[in-house]
């Protein structure tokens, strides 16, 4: 008996070291686990662009830059740079911060498509004016920009000029052009990867959303394209054309035409999940609050449910809205062409909560951007950056 006690004795010791080694090694996992993920997080936090702005909260002048050379395509920026198109061929690249101008180039022709910036500088798309229409030549180019002395450090010439804005993942640019076609180019050579042929002018601001890329149409077609292959995974047609920026939500894709309507396809396969009829000609979409704010050429900005498209609510404001508006957290940005201010509504009730005041008949149909921390409006006099009121204001006019 003593025996058979003294081995239950040994054997429940060995069950309790057991359980204990286990949970000791599940909890040191489990630390370890913890610890690297609030490594990894904070990482992520320190590197990550600082750029989201109240834009409920009092925004004033920092800053201006003043031309009377703006034109309708929206700056590029790379956190610490600004780069501001201009009429003639000219590319301003200043320091977001305040406004310091780095460097000024002039490539001569026109600015053709709205750029986008990388930490190597500026991918810029221009046009040749001015060539007679019998003399076969390149009219369309693109080009990176070296960010230090806005040098060019590659040039692609295209047959026709990109129209629109351009877009752009790790390692490509893509872009629409007037003649029909789309490109895929490198962005550390300018090859070109693959090129889609159509038979109709593009003009429009394309997406990239996971393998693919969207981009609309002037005949009214919506195109998903893979982005490695630039074949045609599926199209959809409206009957206007596809100008603004589609987005994609949870595997349904939001866009709107010139016919007056906003649709949601499944992302999958382009089937027709709802449409809605607006007052006019729908030149933006974005996600919100929840929703989608429309803003539509009848001067009216609307907000639909996601499901159904059910309208929400609607508010007119003082002009017809031809820009993407900018989205934060607590509002959006809305730019009319008529008026003197930038508008911030409520996405919840499409109450006005604030306005960034820039001068009568000032927009343009450049979108606003936020870079640095600072919320950029192109108006038609230059471009204006706006913060908080307690950061120092101070004026940089050149």
């Amino acid at each position: 008996m003593a025996r058979d006690f003294k081995g239950e004795q040994e054997e429940s010791t060995r069950r309790v070291w057991k359980v204990w080694s286990h949970n000791f090694i599940l909890t040191v996992f489990l630390m370890v686990c913890l610890y690297s993920t609030a490594v990894l997080s904070y990482t992520a936090y320190c590197k990550g662009p600082k750029t989201q702005v109240a834009l409920s909260a009092p925004l004033t002048v920092r800053w201006q830059y003043d031309s009377d050379f703006t034109v309708n395509l929206t700056p590029a920026a790379d956190g610490e740079r600004i780069y501001l198109p201009l009429a003639g061929g000219t590319l301003v690249s200043l320091r977001s911060t305040d406004g310091q101008l780095f460097w000024k180039t002039d490539i001569g022709g026109e600015l053709s498509a709205s750029p986008v910036a990388d930490r190597r500088g500026v991918y810029i798309a221009s046009e040749t004016i001015g060539v007679r229409s019998d003399v076969p030549r390149a009219l369309g180019a693109l080009r990176l920009l070296g960010s230090e002395g806005g040098v060019t450090l590659w040039m692609r010439t295209l047959p026709m000029p990109l129209r629109g804005v351009l877009a752009m993942n790790e390692t490509t640019l893509f872009g629409g052009a007037s003649d029909g076609r789309v490109y895929a180019v490198l962005k550390k050579s300018g090859e070109i990867v693959w090129m889609m042929q159509h038979n109709a002018p593009f003009s429009s601001q394309p997406v990239l959303n996971g393998a693919r890329l969207y981009i609309g149409c002037d005949d009214g077609n919506l195109f998903a394209l893979n982005q490695a292959t630039g074949k045609t995974v599926w199209r959809y047609r409206t009957r206007g054309p596809v100008r603004g920026r589609p987005m994609v939500v949870n595997g349904v894709i939001y866009f709107g035409s010139e016919d007056g309507y906003v649709y949601a396809l499944m992302e999958e396969t382009g089937r027709l999940r709802w449409r809605k009829r607006t007052g006019a000609g729908v030149q933006a979409v974005a996600a919100a609050g929840g929703g989608i704010l429309v803003a539509s050429l009848d001067n009216f900005v609307y907000f639909l449910s996601l499901n159904h498209g059910d309208q929400v609510w609607k508010r007119q404001l003082p002009g017809r809205l031809a820009s993407q508006p900018l989205i934060a957290l607590d509002g959006a940005l809305f730019t009319p062409l008529s008026g003197d201010a930038g508008v911030v509504l409520d996405p919840r009730d499409g109450k006005q909560i604030n306005t960034l005041p820039i001068g009568e008949d000032n927009n343009t149909s450049a979108a606003p951007i936020i870079a640095g921390g600072l919320v950029f409006l192109t108006t038609r006099h230059g471009l204006m950056a706006f913060s908080r009121p307690s950061v120092s204001s101070q004026s940089s006019n050149r």
